[in-house]
């Protein structure tokens, strides 16, 4: 039996509008376009989003990472500042100084006749004292009279190491703060 229109419809239907019990094309249509628009709109957010970080890495800037954890924590955030400041950094190009201090160091190695990186010791405060003043217990009696040594010595207490505020080891400040 063929469907009859309702005597009020018109007669003239646009093609948008689907007969009963078939599929709606319109909103097929409409869901697709949505659904691309919000993909679309999230990947554009998203490459906008990290361009300070694209940039810096693009230019091969030291401060590379600092732009990635600024545009982060701009993302997670919604503190557009960060964002703000992630692009200033990547934009500005900062001088490197540890390249130039790290080869004058390798020479100074170098012409004092040690391997490169052997002078980069590392000594505890009561190392540097003993050897402070052994040092200046040296420098003492080298340089003067057993007599004016003696006086200087005892006066004015040459040759003893600095105390540490507190008065207490290394050691046993960090016990007593952990």
């Amino acid at each position: 039996m063929a469907e009859s229109l309702h005597p009020a419809a018109s007669h003239h239907l646009p093609p948008f509008i689907s007969a009963p019990g078939e599929t709606d094309v319109l909103m097929v249509v409409m869901a697709v376009l949505l659904a691309l628009g919000v993909l679309g709109f999230g990947i554009l957010f998203l490459r906008i989003h990290s361009l300070p970080e694209r940039m810096a890495h693009r230019g091969h800037k030291l401060q590379f990472e600092v732009v990635a954890v600024l545009c982060l924590i701009s993302l997670f955030t919604h503190m557009h500042i960060f964002w703000i400041a992630g692009l200033l950094l990547a934009l500005v190009d900062l001088p490197d100084f540890g390249t130039p201090l790290n080869r004058i160091a390798g020479s100074a190695e170098k012409m004092a006749g040690l391997k490169p990186g052997e002078g980069a010791t590392e000594m505890s405060y009561d190392e540097h004292a003993s050897a402070t003043q052994a040092e200046t217990t040296t420098e003492t009696t080298t340089d003067r009279s057993p007599e004016t040594s003696d006086r200087v010595n005892q006066g004015a207490g040459a040759g003893v190491a600095p105390k540490r505020p507190g008065g207490a080891s290394a050691s046993q400040k960090e016990l007593t703060h952990a």
